[in-house]
């Protein structure tokens, strides 16, 4: 049996849930009220279908966020590859692919997972996964099909070909061509079987919609996939030889601290086209195997509060949250009081810095939300007040007119860079732990209840060498106060000439 390597792409632009996800946050990383991330709940259900450690692919721009994520669930068994910009998931699955060639052979499966689904029903997925496997060995190139339970809109669908008996997928279509499958499409299936494809469709209206539901031949393209390494790469050097070409040659791969980095110069010239327009709407190869447990993209708040537990008014309350007569809304309010008065079908999303107020039946519409603040050049897009570094996280509490007031928190055994700025001073006043201050040329010892004052220009860094928490508070002054005045001369975590 080839080694199966679970793939999980886990990109994404953070911006179907905002002010939830961010573009530096997107909802891959965020613990919808548990204790684990969509890329965790995700590296889990892997872990449950192979026994290869998985190989998350992720934007350059999160890779600490990830890999702080992924040790917490896998230790140090995973790999982590980043890619210097997003080129659509075919760059993604072709470098995947040429990295699973080289590590553990051509022959080896890809389980192509996306970190930010949500899923229940690990039998059902485990019978999928077994039966693509199969159909790989085969030659295929599998996708995963969601059997529908309604008519819906917000998905593109997959149209199955059917046939009768228990022959396998060669016997069926033998790569002869879709066209040849017509005239057996509304023939039985075994349902644990793989089925030759013979369209994939966008997003329908729902008359449309309807009418896939009541054939049976339609499902839900869940954008997950099974293949070797070797049929994936042919059929990509088939039919877009450019992003064949621009991949492999960016698969030089090297290996930094917990990333393995790519050639970035051939990937930037690289087309960004998804895998489905890329390669599984022309191959002759495809063919697709349902899974009829719960699944969701949670591509937007309608589909999230339908996914999670409500309460008995049908509501889904997500932090401190007062609800009287009101009805079927989502409410997250993260860092205070949120109540509600005789309102039904809202999405309520009260964050530090930004609030969403909507109805439930617009949020497909976020897009023009984002749209407008991108304009905008509003920071709000990009991150969190609260930001994650690897060495711990900022809050930006307050700021004004020739000030910024930050909490910083320092994890054990961490140290910040050792930089210094052009344009601002610092003020910082510990008020949890000990601080190890590195100040020009002296070694400092700062514990809660004292201050420290870093003028212009003066080389400093912070660290934590003690087993417990670090707080400080940073009073910032001067005349321009953004993140990209930060000269780094030393870092531990390798961003040096970078504001990461």
């Amino acid at each position: 049996m080839p080694a199966l390597l679970p793939v999980i792409m886990a990109g994404g632009s953070g911006s179907r849930l905002w002010p939830l996800s961010r573009q530096q946050h997107p909802k891959q990383f965020i613990r919808f009220n548990g204790e684990q991330s969509l890329l965790q709940q995700t590296v889990l259900r892997a872990q449950a279908l192979s026994t290869q450690a998985p190989l998350v692919v992720t934007n350059e721009h999160h890779r600490f966020l990830a890999a702080e994520q992924l040790q917490a669930v896998c230790g140090d068994d995973f790999h982590l590859l980043l890619e210097p910009e997003a080129k659509n998931t075919a760059a993604t699955i072709a470098l995947a692919a040429n990295w699973a060639k080289q590590a553990l052979g051509e022959d080896t499966q890809l389980l192509v997972l996306a970190a930010d689904h949500v899923m229940a029903g690990g039998e059902s997925l485990l019978t999928a996964v077994e039966s693509a496997s199969k159909a790989a060995m085969d030659g295929c190139l599998v996708a995963f099909g969601i059997v529908p339970t309604h008519a819906e809109t917000g998905y593109g669908y997959i149209q199955r070909a059917n046939f009768e008996g228990q022959a396998s997928f060669a016997d069926q279509a033998s790569f002869e061509g879709k066209a040849s499958l017509e005239d057996h499409t509304h023939q039985t299936v075994n349902p644990q079987q793989a089925a030759p494809i013979l369209a994939f469709h966008e997003k329908p209206s729902l008359a449309v919609a309807e009418q896939y539901l009541s054939s049976g031949d339609y499902w839900w393209n869940s954008g997950m996939f099974l293949f070797s390494a070797h049929d994936f790469l042919v059929e990509l050097n088939t039919y877009q030889p450019e992003i064949a070409n621009c991949c492999e040659l960016a698969a030089n791969f090297s290996v930094d601290r917990d990333f393995i980095r790519i050639d970035h110069e051939p990937f930037r010239s690289c087309p960004s086209l998804s895998v489905d327009y890329a390669v599984m709407e022309h191959t002759q190869r495809g063919a697709v195997v349902p899974f009829t447990g719960n699944w969701s993209d949670i591509g937007s708040f309608a589909s999230l509060w339908e996914f999670l537990p409500k309460e008995a008014a049908g509501n889904v309350h997500w932090g401190d949250v007062t609800s009287i007569n009101s009805h079927n809304n989502l409410v997250v309010a993260e860092h205070k009081l949120v109540a509600t008065l005789g309102v039904d079908d809202l999405v309520v999303v009260d964050t530090k810095d930004a609030m969403l107020v909507a109805h439930r039946s617009q949020s497909q519409q976020l897009r023009e939300v984002v749209a407008q603040l991108a304009k905008a050049d509003r920071p709000e897009l990009q991150l969190h007040r609260q930001v994650s570094r690897p060495w711990g996280s900022y809050d930006s509490i307050d700021e004004g007119n020739g000030f910024k007031v930050k909490r910083i928190k320092v994890k054990p055994g961490q140290r910040l860079s050792l930089q210094y700025h052009h344009h601002r001073a610092e003020h910082w006043v510990v008020v949890r732990g000990t601080a190890t201050v590195t100040k020009g040329n002296q070694q400092l010892t700062v514990n809660a209840n004292e201050s420290l004052y870093i003028p212009a220009g003066e080389t400093h860094s912070l660290a934590n060498n003690t087993p417990h928490a670090l707080e400080i508070i940073e009073v910032q002054t001067g005349d321009y106060l953004a993140e990209d005045d930060i000269i780094r001369l030393d870092d531990d975590y390798g961003r040096a000439n970078s504001s990461d």
